[in-house]
């Protein structure tokens, strides 16, 4: 056999496996965790940038803090300090949004929100992220939003909640608690359909409320809609979250896993109720690694 040909075989032998080899790697998955729930339902978590006073509107540290907790409660988690786009949003079951003024939104972002409702896409908005520039828009979107740049907000004091529907399934162990953060009032609401309220707040006396002091203003609810052409979607809204600390509250910790659920029709105790497998006696955290 000529020297040259031998050369070649020789050449290629050792091209060869490691070709291979990056072929796999490419067309390979990485590995789930190994406490991973496969068939857990599909959040993506909508987050900001740290805005306010410490220990004041941390959307970075409810990223972090919620994405570990949900996944301890058995969803599959995803998210990001920007709008998704339609590749986040084609597996997404619900859509936590947790951000200032969430209602700004360019048109290649409410083109892929509006789509992933129009499937049927559940959304959860949290404090602020229902303020915008066009509150009669967003409404129809999670049920009731207010406008950017007006006074509709009480700034740090007691809020009182009185659970006005205490039969639903989201409410269940919620109490008529009082917890210092913020109130919103000044609402622009949803019409045809409406949303359905489950609690609500007296608006307290602070030199930013003036004549609001003593409205009751509704603080949590649902809303169940079809935007033109699409299929029912849910929303769940919960207008508190200024002060971090309230993600820790127990009751309103369950209160929210309940209505991510909810907003994702799943039934309502998903999370809540999750249990992880325990691993196997042949099974162990390093498998994966």
């Amino acid at each position: 056999m000529p020297l040259a040909l031998l050369l070649l075989l020789a050449f290629t032998a050792v091209l060869t496996p490691q070709a291979n080899c990056q072929a796999t790697s490419a067309n390979a998955q990485a590995p789930r965790p190994w406490d991973q729930n496969p068939t857990g339902m599909h959040i993506y978590i909508w987050a900001g940038l740290k805005s306010h006073q410490p220990g004041q509107h941390d959307y970075p540290q409810f990223l972090a803090d919620w994405s570990k907790l949900l996944t301890e409660h058995g969803a599959v988690v995803d998210g990001a300090l920007h709008a998704p786009r339609a590749a986040d949003l084609e597996h997404a079951d619900v859509v936590i949004i947790y951000k200032g003024d969430a209602g700004y939104l360019i048109d290649e972002e409410k083109a892929a929100l509006e789509a992933y409702i129009k499937r049927g896409g559940g959304l959860v908005s949290i404090h602020d992220s229902l303020c915008g520039p066009d509150p009669a828009y967003f409404a129809t979107l999670v049920g009731g939003a207010k406008k950017h740049g007006e006074v509709n907000y009480t700034l740090g004091a007691p809020i009182p909640y009185t659970i006005v529907d205490a039969a639903n399934p989201i409410m269940k162990g919620m109490s008529n608690i009082t917890i210092f953060d913020e109130a919103f009032y000044n609402m622009t609401w949803a019409q045809n359909p409406s949303m359905h309220v489950l609690a609500t707040a007296v608006i307290p006396g602070t030199p930013s409320a003036g004549a609001h002091k003593g409205e009751v203003v509704p603080q949590i609810w649902i809303y169940e809609h079809a935007l033109p052409g699409g299929e029912p979607a849910r929303a769940f809204v919960w207008m508190q979250g200024h002060e971090y600390a309230n993600f820790s509250n127990y009751q309103i910790q369950q209160m929210l896993l309940r209505g991510i659920a909810w907003a994702g029709k799943k039934p309502v105790d998903t999370l809540v109720d999750y249990v992880p497998p325990q691993p196997s006696h042949t099974q162990s955290p390093a498998v994966n690694k």
